[in-house]
Parts: C-alpha cells; sequence; structure tokens
C-alpha cells in the first residue's frame, strides 16, 4: 500500500481520534517537500551544476529549477544573477513517492543513523534536516560520482503547532528521535 493511500484509509481516522479533530479539512496534512541543493565552493568547477541537477532530478523524479544569486557579494566573488544552488518543490503522488523512498531507503542507509532530532521543527509545523551525503539514494550510481554534496529537504505542513505536525511526520512513520 503506498504512502498516500495509507495516510487517506489509517493515518487520517488515528488523527481524527487522537487530536479530536472532526472536521477532515482540520486534519494534519504534508502539503510539499522541498530539497535544496547549494553549491557553495563547488561553483567554479565547470559543468557541476550539470551533474548535480541530472543527480537531483533523478532521485526526485522531477527537473529541478535552478537559484540565482539576487546581489553581488565581493567576499564570495559572488555575481548577482550567477547560479548558486537547484530546488525542487514535489506535491501530491511525487511527494509520497519520494517520502516513502525517503523513510524506507535512503535514512536507513545513512551511517550510524538514530533518527532525525526535534530540532528541525521551526515553529510553525515545518521540518528541516539536511543530509550530508547525496549518495544514500539509491538511484545514485557511485561509479560516476566526481563530486560530495550534501542537500537540505523541508516538509511543510498546514499545522501551526509543531505537536501536531510531529504527531503527523510520526504516524507517516517518518524517524524522529523521541524527547527526552
Amino acid at each position: 500500500m503506498s504512502l498516500a493511500t495509507d495516510y487517506k484509509e489509517t493515518i487520517a481516522p488515528a488523527l481524527k481520534g487522537e487530536l479530536g479533530i472532526k472536521n477532515v479539512h482540520a486534519l494534519p496534512k504534508l502539503q510539499k517537500i522541498t530539497v535544496n541543493v547549494g553549491f557553495g565552493s563547488m561553483r567554479g568547477q565547470g559543468k557541476i551544476a550539470e551533474t548535480i541537477a541530472a543527480d537531483l532530478a533523478r532521485v526526485t523524479g522531477q527537473k529541478p529549477a535552478i537559484r540565482r544569486a539576487k546581489k553581488a557579494v565581493a567576499a564570495f566573488k559572488l555575481r548577482a544573477g550567477e547560479p548558486i544552488g537547484l530546488a525542487v518543490t514535489l506535491r501530491g503522488s511525487k511527494m509520497y513517492n519520494f517520502l516513502e523512498r525517503l523513510i524506507r531507503t535512503s535514512l536507513p542507509r545513512i551511517r550510524d543513523f538514530r533518527g532525525l532530532p526535534l530540532t528541525g521543527f521551526d515553529g510553525h509545523g515545518n521540518y528541516t534536516f539536511g543530509m550530508k551525503e547525496h549518495t544514500v539514494f539509491p538511484e545514485i550510481e557511485h561509479d560516476t560520482i566526481a563530486q560530495f554534496y550534501g542537500m537540505s529537504i523541508t516538509l511543510t505542513t498546514n499545522r501551526v503547532t509543531d505537536s501536531q505536525a510531529e504527531l503527523l511526520l510520526r504516524k507517516l512513520g517518518f524517524p524522529l528521535k523521541s524527547a527526552q
């Protein structure tokens, strides 16, 4: 059973009972997942943008958008309009497919993984975490890796409180550390 149908059939009714919410539309729900990769010091390395874009498209199933610098910063040798990163925003079925692959295959492949910290919540029900290496995704071919890079993944929910968003992510099977 896919994660989207699991949410509709089992998770939503469970959340209804636990939170005491009667309206289905008021339940906590995942709205989008945003995956960001910054070039940083790799900017000057030839065709690194195309390589990262191809890897990100393979991992997410969607073509990434180029993010450009808004203004020039002389200390970083950065000009306005220069590409500095890539971003993918996933919604709907692609979002649930990516989340399912992330939870079931990619996160368990991280060395010494003991769960994600609860400090990633922003106070508005959104959760952000970083991955140091992109090689944990099974779609990445290890033979063709020229450069290692990290990424930031943000899960945006429709909740205002972190506790309801945390409950939603735990019900979806997201590996969060327990509160101590």
